[in-house]
């Protein structure tokens, strides 16, 4: 029974990080630095999805995890917050 149990939540862990990583934007090198620029809900878009990003980047070249053209500070600040990395829910986790 809990094998069966793993093999579903296997599959519904699989499922989800293909449904997060077909949102990751891809966009040529050359046309992030005239393009758009990514502010702050970007950069908090982006840190949402940075885990499903990373592990695509580990196997397709064109998929990034950090957007070139981006305004600097509140980019990097969205991303942050995105990521998790100014500790919110981290003491959740924890318990």
């Amino acid at each position: 029974m809990k094998t069966k149990n793993l093999f579903f939540q296997v599959i519904l862990v699989l499922f989800v990080l293909f449904i997060f990583s077909s949102c990751a934007e891809v966009q040529h090198i050359e046309s992030c630095k005239t393009g758009h620029t990514y502010g702050f809900f970007g950069g908090l878009w982006h840190g949402v999805i940075a885990p499903f990003s990373f592990v695509c980047s580990l196997f397709m070249d064109h998929v990034a995890v950090w957007a070139v053209n981006n305004n600097g500070g509140w980019y990097s600040f969205g991303f942050l917050i995105g990521i998790g990395g100014l500790g919110f829910g981290g003491s959740k986790a924890s318990r």
